[in-house]
């Protein structure tokens, strides 16, 4: 005998203990990943309020060129953003797979503002453990490195975790949500 108190099983209360808190130390978080041409993005699915078919947009005049309109969303007016424009890369081309997310952004202290995004496609939730989460490189990505949380690593590739209040920066959404308001009442008028 070691000396070591048992559990049922016969594991000992030590050893029991040390793996009941490695595995609530591996925090898991889940992220919605989608496709924006061939690579694959996530964004944590706490800040994802639905997504949407893809359908016509109200252009708004004078908007930033990644801006490609508005949606009435249940009686509100949703800029929607195309991701590929603000990261530099050519306009999305609506497909049948195209869909619009709805996310909810900080815009100010308490506040809070609804986007869409134009995506490729949808792909799927997944979760992904923090362990599996490495920092952003200095090179080798297309989009400007404050863009970027992580990169998750799944199933021997990598996901690009977005950070969405820097691709959604306040300084855009105050911006855009204000051009709304304007818009907003033309709409309605």
């Amino acid at each position: 005998m070691t000396g070591l108190p048992t559990r049922a099983g016969g594991a000992s209360s030590a050893a029991g203990d040390a793996f009941e808190n490695a595995e609530h130390s591996q925090e898991r978080q889940q992220y919605l990943t989608f496709l924006i041409g061939k690579e694959v993005f996530g964004i944590g699915i706490l800040r994802i309020k639905e997504i949407i078919e893809f359908a016509e947009l109200t252009v708004v005049p004078m908007m930033p060129h990644c801006v490609r309109g508005v949606i009435n969303l249940r009686g509100a007016v949703v800029p929607v953003l195309d991701l590929a424009t603000r990261f530099g890369h050519q306009p999305a081309i609506p497909s049948r797979r195209t869909c619009i997310v709805i996310i909810e952004v900080q815009s100010g202290e308490d506040a809070t503002q609804d986007l869409g995004v134009i995506v490729d496609s949808v792909n799927e939730v997944i979760e992904i453990p923090d362990t599996e989460i490495a920092p952003v490189p200095s090179f080798g990505t297309r989009i400007p490195e404050g863009f970027i949380e992580g990169m998750g690593k799944v199933a021997g590739k990598f996901v690009i975790l977005l950070n969405v209040d820097r691709v959604l920066s306040t300084d855009d959404i105050v911006g855009v949500a204000s051009r709304m308001s304007g818009a907003a009442e033309a709409l309605a008028a």
